[in-house]
């Protein structure tokens, strides 16, 4: 429903996608309170190491180039074509859009957002009823001191993400037994192998599970590292098997993103390269394997495994990129359907059912009526809208803010995007 401006808005997570709503929200002239529970694109930085497959042109608003020129007019945006590191990303184009007059002064770091609920109607009060509406939301927040408030808003826009809340990586999704006791010494991301966590994987024996572009990047760096680190050994496993012919990570034909395909099939050299120890490779491929026990072992662990390589590995490390999913604790005091699947909002999830390829190149944008929620005025934005799959792209965030404040400015065709014409020299 519409929220004539001034209105107060709470902009949940200050990462690409949160920064950028509250960026068309300021434009708008709407009050916004950006909250973040770390530094400005937190979780970019976890993997600001990595170099992004889609180019700066797929990665930015004409709308922040607009804002930060005529904030500096000496800044010089990355060449459209540049592939970005994540912390090249921040230095260069996130960082200075977080510091523009218009949100500078909005951001609430180090300040975590730790529920959401509505002022006088209960979760289970006025199902679906449009009425909702008329309260305001209520949002429980912690400092990095531990002091709480409560602040009201008349909208909450969701751009947390999915980054932060790993999936468990026991057999069927569920924690391996051990798992949950020492969940903080497993490693889900991306750790920078060939940089600053050099010492810490060279010469030892990792762990990983996965079969995406995360695991992929990982193997790579792991056999890379072993070229100058005598005695660094991968055991990779997935519970599937790859194809014979490539290997585990599907590769795409006639990728659009040649840097993604490349990556692929350095990956699956490595896991063909032999499925039985060798002296002249680092990497061992065990597919159709899977977790169902780990334990501490002094600085490393003990893992017992099922399938075609069941029983007992000792390893160093482990390093599980077994993708993540939203936290809904945010907003379980709200009314949101979710997606029994993807645990993303269900009209979005709907939706993008019938959309055709994997590729995340292919989605496209499922419409305004798609990010409704039975909950008036809470939206899901971002990665986060996508629950559990990982075709999201920054390109389809932007549509998702174009249509969110068609509805909450009752105007089908706002769009400020395409007004929006940055300085570029």
């Amino acid at each position: 429903m519409a929220i004539d401006t001034p209105a107060r808005l709470a902009i949940l997570g200050a990462g690409p996608i949160g920064l950028e709503a509250s960026l068309y929200a300021r434009f708008l002239g709407y009050d916004v309170a950006i909250y973040e529970a770390g530094d400005v694109a937190a979780s970019v930085r976890r993997w600001g190491h990595v170099r992004m497959f889609t180019p700066f042109g797929m990665n930015h608003s004409s709308l922040a180039l607009a804002a930060i020129q005529a904030q500096d007019e000496s800044y010089q945006p990355p060449p459209e074509d540049s592939l970005l590191t994540g912390r090249e990303w921040i230095d260069r184009y996130l960082l200075p859009l977080s510091q523009t007059d218009l949100l500078a002064d909005h951001l609430r770091l180090q300040s975590r957002v730790l529920v959401v609920g509505k002022d006088e109607v209960l979760k289970g009060e006025m199902p679906g009823h449009p009425d909702r509406g008329d309260w305001s939301f209520r949002v429980l927040s912690q400092d990095a001191a531990g002091v709480e408030r409560i602040e009201s808003f008349d909208g909450v826009l969701d751009c947390t993400g999915v980054f932060m809340r790993s999936n468990w990586l026991g057999h069927g999704g569920i924690p391996a037994i051990g798992e949950t006791a020492i969940q903080p010494a497993i490693e889900y991301r991306l750790p920078d192998i060939l940089g600053a966590d050099r010492e810490h994987y060279a010469g030892r024996h990792t762990l990983l599970i996965g079969s995406g572009m995360s695991a992929a990047t990982n193997v790579v760096a792991l056999g890379e590292l072993a070229k100058s680190g005598p005695g660094t050994r991968v055991t990779w496993i997935t519970r599937r098997e790859g194809l014979a012919a490539t290997g585990p990570i599907a590769v795409i034909a006639n990728d659009r993103l040649p840097q993604r395909t490349e990556l692929a099939r350095a990956a699956n050299a490595l896991a063909l390269k032999q499925e039985t120890p060798a002296k002249d490779g680092p990497v061992v491929y065990w597919p159709i394997t899977v977790v169902e026990a780990v334990a501490r072992r002094g600085d490393g662990f003990t893992v017992e495994l099922s399938g075609q390589h069941a029983g007992q590995l000792e390893v160093d490390h482990i390093i599980a990129n077994v993708g993540f999913r939203p936290d809904n604790r945010l907003y379980e005091e709200l009314q949101i359907h979710e997606c029994y699947a993807s645990q993303g909002p269900m009209k979005l999830a709907a939706a993008l059912a019938g959309s055709a390829g994997s590729d995340c190149l292919d989605q496209k944008s499922c419409g305004a009526s798609s990010l409704l929620n039975p909950e008036p005025n809470f939206y899901i934005l971002g990665h986060k809208s996508y629950g559990r799959s990982p075709n999201f792209l920054f390109q389809l965030g932007l549509a998702q803010i174009r249509e969110v404040f068609s509805i909450l400015g009752d105007r089908e065709t706002l769009d400020l995007y395409s007004g929006a014409k940055p300085l570029l020299k």
